[in-house]
């Protein structure tokens, strides 16, 4: 990923919140016919192991759990806000016209191996993870509980779990850090305006210009 230093970003707490924010990652792997894509919501345990530990689950039907070499390089990509930014929106453009339309966006790569978790135990944690964290804001959250345990159990034989142990991350974050001030505030009021409100709070939030 082509990544200038002032879009880099090394915090760990803006890489895991890209991730619990949008955690509908983009799996990449090698296969005898090339590359392949899978797009699987993901949970990051920073916890385990030196740069964490993503897991999910995949179907059973899916081929990528007896397709993958175990330990296999494979690359997680998670895309964060994201938008389109008009040259109209910034002041210093209606003074020079120096200026063109960007793209802004934050990006998380993680490289690591991946391994099948081909056991009840670990695919029944996983589900129950990832249902109280996407049902956390339901007026009543459904549990594992709430179903019959056959039908339960079923269910869970039918996913296979998957862990990818985290070697290299890379987040890029462009938001304009590289403009001055007003510019990139133009930026933000055009995006509220529009109502990207998500990508427009990235950029408040974003370190202050470069220089």
């Amino acid at each position: 990923m082509y990544l200038p230093p002032h879009f880099a970003e090394a915090r760990p707490e803006e890489l895991h919140r890209i991730v619990r924010d949008h955690p509908l990652g983009m799996l990449v792997r090698h296969t005898a016919a090339g590359l392949e894509a899978d797009h699987l919501p993901f949970l990051w345990d920073a916890a385990e192991g030196p740069q964490g530990t993503l897991v999910a689950h995949v179907a059973r039907a899916n081929t990528l759990w007896r397709e993958v070499d175990e330990g296999a390089d494979v690359l997680v990509v998670f895309r964060g806000a994201q938008g389109y930014v008009s040259p109209n929106w910034y002041p210093s453009k209606h003074e020079t016209h120096r200026r063109v339309p960007t793209w802004n966006y934050e990006v998380v790569h993680a490289h690591g191996t991946l391994h099948v978790r081909d056991d009840e135990k670990f695919v029944r944690g996983v589900v129950a993870r990832l249902t109280r964290v996407h049902e956390a804001d339901q007026p009543v959250p459904w549990k594992m509980g709430d179903a019959p345990a056959d039908f339960l159990t079923e269910q869970l034989g039918r996913i296979v779990g998957i862990e990818i142990r985290v070697r290299r991350v890379q987040c890029k974050r462009k938001l304009n850090q590289h403009h001055e001030a007003r510019d990139r505030e133009g930026a933000i009021q055009g995006l509220e305006a529009g109502g990207n409100a998500g990508l427009a709070q990235a950029m408040r939030d974003a370190a202050g210009p470069i220089g």
